[in-house]
This record gives structure tokens, C-alpha cells and sequence, in this order.
């Protein structure tokens, strides 16, 4: 199967970063790839943190941090949108979904709730006059350090409401950093906690009492789960990865839905003594807790430090997708990797292409279609966000 897709791929021109030709019979609306965010236009300087889903009404959300000052995680930053009407091959104007006015807001988590087909978007903030390493270290009061806001969109991504603080209920006292996400968040849809709204997260802890670490060493990074049972109205914490032991430090987090009801969850490994760039847990109870300390993926070794995405498609039998770089050692070569038995192992399916690329998400957009937004360039990964539609066999 994986040499039939490679076959298939080359045939289409999908190899290639911008090739967006494609036989017209291979997609509904004749289309490959589209660039909708590309960096130094319409007053930013870089685009970065894609995050994207589908509505029920079929329009594609393409959600990206938009960044003035250039490609850093600080400054003054805008959580920005833009919707497709025809599966991501052409895109509407892009909106401001959450203004910085000179502060950071980024690290956009949207989901379509099922009950209503509304969409919530958590995001994270912090003064646009310090920087992670600050907050990391406890030099930063809590008024201007990270916080997380909850949006709704009532018609299909077109508006959305003022961002509403939800941090009091989401955060322990001894955190310093928190980021959701970034990419999409889940929405359960089997067993006892179906229409739970899960994003997945991570934190940086303070050093104990009496410790010589100011705080930013990797080892107190952490990832933990935020949820919603009544369509993101109110947020609890659920699970809490705080080993802080060097060895694994999850970071990054992003979370699928198994066959069977279980969560897989897919973390960055922020420079941990562990061989491998990515760590992977489940959870048996909607994301609660973890049915074992996060763990090496040894099968994404390929993989380097960077965020990843994964995405169990629909269907009897239907696999579990993980899309991330390519290069151990550098972030470049994106890629697409399937799982057949729940995430215990992967297999390369495909590269997009050599080039320099970053974060990314996928989502679904048909039975035999995914698309990808991820962050690619032809000398730096944060030259643009290019939305790849990706035919399946």
C-alpha cells in the first residue's frame, strides 16, 4: 500500500512544494496545494502556528499566528483566520480572530463542538513586552504572564467573541509557562464522555524549594489536558504530566480519538535524555489521566524537535495519521506517517518534499482526502503556510 501511494502521489505532482496542478478527477474541485498566509504581507512580518478544522457546513478554517516584528515567539502577535468554501483551494479575506494591540495572543486550538456545530477556539497570551524565557524563570507577575482565553464562532468562522479568560480554572499555582495546542483540538464522539471538548497542552513548572535551576531548564516541561463538558461554557484541568525528571520533558501536544475510545496523544520531547524527539501516552477516561507516563516513540525517530500533528481518520479500520519534518537534525522535509495499530507504530507514507518546513495540522476533508497546513519555505520553514490536499488510497 505505501508504494501504491508513493506511485500515486508522484502522479499527481505532489512531490513537489508548490505544484498545484492536479488531474481534475483526483479532486472534487481540481486542486493540489494553495498558499493561504504568505510571510511579509498585509502587515506581517511572518506567519507561523497553523491550526485548522472543517465545519459542519464544510468550510475549511485555516487558522495562523500572525506575527509584526518577525518569525519570534514574542512581541505583538495576532491570532488570524481564514475560511475556504471549496476544500482549501482558494481562500476569503483573513480577519483578526484575536488582536494582540501590541501583547502576544497565539497558540490557536480551535474545535467544532458536535452538539451544537458551533466552533471554540482556545488560545494563550502574555505582555508583548516579555519573553518565555522571562516567564520561565518567575520574572514575570501573573497579570503578564500566559494566559488562556475561550472564543465561540456562531456562523461557520465568520466572527467570533471577545476572548474570555478561563486561566483560574485551567492552571496550577507553580506553573510559569502554558501554551494549548498548538493545533486542533478534539472533540470526543464515543463511550461515557461523548461531546467532550479536549485540547491538549503543556506548562513549565517552578523549581523546587531551595533548587539552584531558575526554571527554564527543559526538564520542567510538562504536558497536561484542558476540557469542556458543556461545549467550552466551563474548563477543567485533567491530566497532569509532571515527572519534571530530564528524561522525557513533554512538550507540544497534539490528541486523537481512537477506534476504541482511548486518546492517543503524540508530544514534542523538549531536550530530553531520552533517545528521540517525540513521546507518546493514552488515556482511557476522556483525558482525566494517562494510562502510563508519557514514552519514546521509537518509530518517529526520524522526527526532530519540533511540534507534530496526528489525526485518526473516519471509517472501519481507518488509520492514525501523524504529519511533522522529516530530519532529525533539522527541521526540514515534511512528511506524512500512518499508524495501523493505534499508534504502537508508524510507517512513512509519504515526503512532501525536501524544503524547509515546521509546525503543522491535518484534517479531514473527505473519505480519501487529507489536508495539511504547515509552515514551508524555500530557505526558511516560516516563508509561508501552504494548505496541501492529500489523496489516500
Amino acid at each position: 500500500m505505501i508504494t501504491l501511494c508513493r506511485r500515486f502521489l508522484v502522479g499527481l505532482g505532489l512531490l513537489g512544494l508548490y505544484t498545484v496542478p492536479v488531474p481534475a478527477h483526483a479532486s472534487p474541485v481540481g486542486c493540489g496545494a494553495s498558499v493561504p498566509y504568505v510571510s511579509g504581507r498585509d502587515g506581517y512580518a511572518a506567519y507561523r502556528i497553523p491550526a485548522t478544522v472543517v465545519t459542519r457546513q464544510g468550510t475549511v478554517l485555516a487558522f495562523a499566528e500572525g506575527r509584526r516584528g518577525g518569525p519570534g515567539d514574542s512581541g505583538d502577535i495576532d491570532v488570524l483566520l481564514r475560511r475556504s468554501a471549496d476544500g482549501g483551494c482558494t481562500w476569503g479575506p483573513q480577519t483578526v480572530v484575536a488582536a494582540g494591540r501590541g501583547d502576544t495572543r497565539g497558540n490557536p486550538a480551535p474545535v467544532v463542538d458536535p452538539r451544537t456545530g458551533e466552533v471554540v477556539l482556545v488560545t494563550c497570551g502574555n505582555s508583548g513586552a516579555v519573553t518565555q524565557a522571562q516567564i520561565m524563570r518567575g520574572e514575570v507577575p501573573p497579570e503578564r504572564g500566559r494566559r488562556v482565553f475561550v472564543q465561540r464562532s456562531r456562523d461557520d468562522g465568520r466572527s467570533f467573541t471577545a476572548p474570555r479568560d478561563i486561566t483560574a480554572g485551567v492552571t496550577r499555582p507553580d506553573w510559569r509557562w502554558y501554551a494549548t495546542g498548538p493545533g486542533h483540538a478534539l472533540a470526543l464522539t464515543r463511550g461515557p464522555h461523548a461531546g467532550r471538548l479536549l485540547v491538549p497542552a503543556n506548562h513549565s513548572a517552578a523549581p523546587p524549594a531551595g533548587s539552584p535551576d531558575t526554571g527554564q531548564e527543559p526538564r520542567y516541561h510538562g504536558g497536561h489536558a484542558l476540557y469542556s463538558d458543556d461545549s467550552g461554557r466551563t474548563w477543567h484541568l485533567g491530566f497532569v504530566d509532571a515527572g519534571y525528571d530530564g528524561v522525557t520533558d513533554a512538550d507540544e501536544t497534539s490528541a486523537a480519538e481512537l477506534a476504541d475510545g482511548r486518546l492517543y496523544l503524540s508530544s514534542r520531547d523538549q531536550d530530553g535524555s531520552a533517545p528521540g524527539n517525540r513521546l507518546d501516552s493514552y488515556s482511557s477516561d476522556g483525558g482525566r489521566t494517562l494510562d502510563r507516563p508519557y514514552a519514546v516513540q521509537p518509530t518517529l525517530d526520524d522526527v526532530p524537535v519540533v511540534q507534530g500533528s496526528v489525526l485518526r481518520l473516519t471509517g472501519p479500520g481507518a488509520p492514525l495519521l501523524f504529519s511533522a519534518p522529516s530530519v532529525p537534525t533539522a527541521r526540514r522535509a515534511p512528511a506524512l506517517w500512518s499508524s495501523t495499530d493505534a499508534g504502537r507504530t508508524f510507517t512513512r507514507l509519504l515526503t512532501l518534499s525536501d524544503r524547509p518546513a515546521a509546525y503543522s495540522d491535518l484534517v479531514q476533508l473527505g473519505p480519501g482526502t487529507v489536508g495539511l497546513l504547515y509552515e514551508t519555505g524555500a530557505q526558511s520553514p516560516y516563508e509561508s503556510l501552504v494548505f496541501r490536499r492529500i489523496p489516500l488510497p
